[in-house]
């Protein structure tokens, strides 16, 4: 049994304590906002039903105090928005959360190279790490991946173990690179958020995203976007699945339809998809976190790899167009990731600890 502290008391976390407590660990509970979790401490504990069973979870500790519910932890667990990774670091960083493996969960591009760029920063040495509700205190689990690539950076041999030890679902990744760009968000966002934008502003996410949102022109740009993911893969020596059989591993569309080849068909009749609403505006993190926190990266390492990607810039610029939005501003930069300057030769070296 592993003493787990979860960073982040959405959804995200709230699941996660389910699964991790069911499986025996001790759970904590660690959330910046004291509101988020202030019915949880009222309730004494996490209730949750679905495909996880019903249930009660009762934290060790419930706390705003990032050192306290860090401290003694076999494992640190970040389930908080992309959005949010840089200050959680920056945060752990300065709690000195050094030799606690940390996961992210999920990591989506470039996480792993976020938090560790934040370590160095602070002149620390980096942690070994990993990328990968209807009431306050409630939350229903309605799916559970099938499979969560996972990778660490140099060192971090324990922490994939410790990742895969916690989620049965993790299968490791070549490196952090092969991670990143496995994110099936950076291809299924960034195409339905741009062309269906008028829909957003007009009906207020009135709609289906992945249903009456998913027309052959989207699946088209779809398409040309995940060639230019699997370009870039395979620039890093990285052969990836194309998008419809990730999402068939995953469990978000049936097998046969991702056999079928069709992609609209796929997605809009995957059971996990069928009820997902649109986003309501464009603060959505559709929104707020694919562009900044995936485009941005993945064009970061485009460059590296020194592969075009006329779609992805595109839908980038689109979108900062229609948000009014910078970006490169606020979102997860080479500089960043601190990978500045790196050509594909350097970022491989960087990723893997060779010379």
């Amino acid at each position: 049994m592993s003493v787990v502290a979860i960073l982040g008391g959405g959804a995200g976390g709230l699941a996660a304590a389910a699964e991790l407590s069911g499986n025996g660990h001790a759970i904590r509970l660690w959330n910046r906002s004291p509101e988020t979790i202030e019915a949880i401490r009222a309730e004494g504990a996490i209730v949750y039903e679905g495909v996880l069973g019903n249930g009660r979870v009762t934290p060790e500790r419930i706390s705003t105090d990032l050192q306290d519910v860090i401290a003694g932890a076999d494992v640190i667990v970040v389930c908080l928005p992309t959005l949010a990774h840089a200050a959680v670091a920056g945060a752990l960083a300065e709690a000195d959360a050094t030799g606690v493996p940390i996961v992210l969960n999920p990591g989506q591009t470039g996480g792993a190279l976020e938090v560790h760029n934040a370590f160095v920063e602070a002149h620390l040495a980096p942690p070994t790490y990993v990328a990968r509700k209807p009431e306050p205190s409630a939350v229903t689990v309605t799916g559970a991946a099938g499979r969560v690539w996972v990778a660490g950076m140099p060192g971090a041999g324990a922490a994939v173990k410790a990742a895969q030890a916690l989620f049965p679902a993790a299968v490791s990744g070549a490196d952090v690179l092969a991670t990143s760009l496995a994110n099936a968000n950076l291809v299924l966002h960034p195409p339905g958020a741009v062309l269906g934008a008028s829909w957003v502003e007009a009906t207020g996410g009135g709609f289906t995203f992945y249903v009456e949102g998913m027309t052959p022109g989207v699946a088209r740009v779809m398409t040309a976007l995940d060639g230019e993911r699997l370009a870039v893969a395979g620039a890093f020596g990285h052969e990836l699945p194309p998008i419809v059989e990730e999402m068939a591993a995953i469990g978000t569309v049936e097998a046969a339809d991702a056999e079928a080849g069709d992609l609209v068909h796929a997605v809009s009749g995957g059971a996990a998809n069928a009820k997902i609403k649109a986003p309501h505006s464009f603060d959505h993190r559709y929104y707020m976190e694919d562009f900044g926190h995936g485009l941005v990266p993945f064009l970061a390492l485009a460059r590296a790899a020194g592969v075009e990607t006329p779609v992805a810039s595109a839908l980038l610029r689109l979108g900062a167009t229609l948000t009014g939005r910078d970006f490169y501003a606020t979102g997860r930069t080479a500089a960043r990731m601190g990978i500045a300057g790196l050509d594909r030769d350097a970022l491989l070296r960087h990723v893997r600890g060779k010379s």
